[in-house]
């Protein structure tokens, strides 16, 4: 039996690095759980791997649930070369369901890890080495860890949602109401009575 070695890299921490072992007859469930507890992800939120080529062009996707028959039954169908097309020909599949050893063609494959699709972090994954299992050594596990998520990435992944909504409370406040008093509404109302019926 074998593991694979991978590292992966986040853009938008310098020297960001998470060297992730794990074995080659896992699912893309288990990568995905050592992922997120590695890196700082709260593991709430969906995310997908997409299979890349050596230019990082996406050739599979693998989501964390199964959302692609409900959309393929309602999206509208496009003939092939309409611009507007928003389906897409990429193979999908579900983490559950997908072992690493039947997507992990090239010595050095490289993949991207999504997490949360409404605010969207993207890490990119390369296969290191494939090497022989260690007894003793319980996989998944992450070996190498440098650099954190900053303090504002952080605070987007566990957003305060109380403090997303400001509410005016003077619009609840029913003594508000005698702001407008009678004499108020008598005079600018008070026209009303000269109009005729049509």
């Amino acid at each position: 039996m074998y593991y694979y070695k991978f590292r992966v890299h986040f853009d938008e921490v310098d020297d960001f690095v998470r060297d992730i072992e794990i074995l080659a007859t896992d699912n893309f469930e288990s990568f995905h759980n050592i992922l997120y507890t590695s890196i700082g992800l709260t593991g709430n939120e969906l995310a997908a791997f997409s299979i890349c080529d050596s230019k990082w062009n996406k050739t599979k996707e693998i989501t964390l649930i199964d959302m692609f028959d409900d959309q393929e039954a309602q999206s509208p169908e496009y003939d092939d070369e309409d611009d507007f097309s928003t389906q897409s020909n990429i193979p999908k599949f579900v983490m559950k369901n997908s072992l690493l050893k039947d997507f992990i063609t090239d010595p050095h494959q490289q993949l991207i890890y999504e997490y949360d699709f409404l605010n969207p972090r993207i890490f990119y994954i390369e296969l290191l080495k494939t090497l022989e299992v260690r007894e003793k050594v319980n996989y998944p596990r992450c070996t190498n860890s440098v650099k954190e998520l900053p303090k504002q990435m952080e605070k987007m992944i566990l957003p305060n949602l109380e403090g997303d909504f400001m509410i005016d409370e003077t619009y609840n406040d029913e003594e508000n109401m005698d702001d407008y008093d009678d004499d108020y509404l008598a005079d600018n109302f008070s026209d009303l009575d000269n109009i005729d019926e049509y």
